[in-house]
């Protein structure tokens, strides 16, 4: 039976555009109906997630923010912990924590990060979720793991939202979205992004079939929480056509595809847009279609529809 949770559309910015400000272009990321505005956690041209998502939710009333995702290999999860709950005590408890295992190979190859197998990374997550959960709950927490070892830390401050903020988890594989699927309280089902960066390849890999697929290893692992579970998935293109073979056709030709995909190079950093399929305001939660928005403290929001996350394996 379907889920009686009407989309959320979400936002993901990596900066003001040019002749703006942050504070404002997350206002009319608000104004236009967005529910939560995202951001990307990369050693590139973009803002640092942090300090920048508490300027958005200083700016703003109702948006929710978050990361997508913070990369766990740049940061102990320890400061993780302090770093998001800090967040979420000075939104007012609006922050969705987006975490994954790392993915993009350039990010590692310029700083010098090690980028070690993938299933050491996604192990490595596994732990650092754990080690997150414990230091957002009362009183003192201790961990022994083979990546982290906490000795009677009480994590403080303590998140508004609770138990904790809601925990995203998004990959193309079966190990990360069975991680996603035990632990997340909102799951992405996203393309593999096998060479390290988002190519052609990777937009092929989020077909009707293979998407069904995924959907298969987040409920095996799940079990009888996956009811309870936010799906969200990322939007890199949107084509408009009566023909879709023809689309489908054209995305393994030359050119086709927008740079990010393989296509020709090129850069849109525009301001926030209407949601697609909007007619009018995309209100957060669907709260002008009679459903509890629930933004406020201790509140899980209802399904979202967001753009741009790469996936881990």
């Amino acid at each position: 039976m379907p889920h009686p949770r009407p989309f959320r559309f979400g936002i993901q910015l990596t900066s003001a555009p040019p002749g703006t400000d942050w504070a404002s272009v997350a206002r009319e990321a608000e104004d236009l109906g967005y529910s939560t505005l995202f951001m990307p956690d990369h050693f590139g041209d973009q803002l640092a997630p942090v300090p920048a998502l508490a300027a958005a939710a200083e700016a703003t009333t109702t948006l929710r923010v978050g990361p997508l995702v913070l990369d766990n290999d740049y940061k102990h999860p320890v400061v993780t912990a302090k770093e998001m709950a800090t967040l979420d005590v000075v939104s007012g408890g609006r922050l969705e924590l987006g975490i994954g295992a790392g993915w993009m190979a350039s990010d590692y190859e310029q700083s010098g990060i090690a980028m070690d197998p993938a299933g050491e990374r996604v192990e490595r997550l596994e732990e650092a979720v754990a080690v997150l959960k414990g230091l957002f709950a009362p009183g003192a927490f201790s961990y022994e793991g083979k990546h982290y070892r906490i000795s009677d830390l009480d994590g403080l401050p303590k998140p508004v939202q609770s138990p904790g903020p809601p925990l995203l988890i998004g990959g193309g594989g079966p190990r990360v979205l069975a991680l996603a699927g035990r632990e997340a309280d909102i799951v992405g089902i996203n393309p593999a992004v096998r060479s390290g960066q988002v190519d052609a390849a990777a937009a092929l890999d989020g077909g009707a079939e293979i998407t069904d697929r995924k959907l298969g290893w987040v409920k095996a692992a799940a079990g009888d929480r996956y009811p309870d579970i936010e799906l969200t998935m990322l939007i890199y293109m949107a084509v408009l056509t009566d023909d879709r073979a023809a689309v489908r056709a054209g995305a393994r030709g030359p050119g086709a595809l927008p740079p990010r995909l393989g296509g020709h190079r090129g850069r849109d950093r525009g301001r926030p847009r209407r949601p697609p399929g909007a007619l009018g305001r995309v209100v957060p939660g669907g709260a002008e279609r009679g459903h509890d928005a629930g933004h406020g403290p201790a509140r899980r929001p209802p399904v979202r529809h967001v753009t741009d996350a790469p996936a881990e394996r």
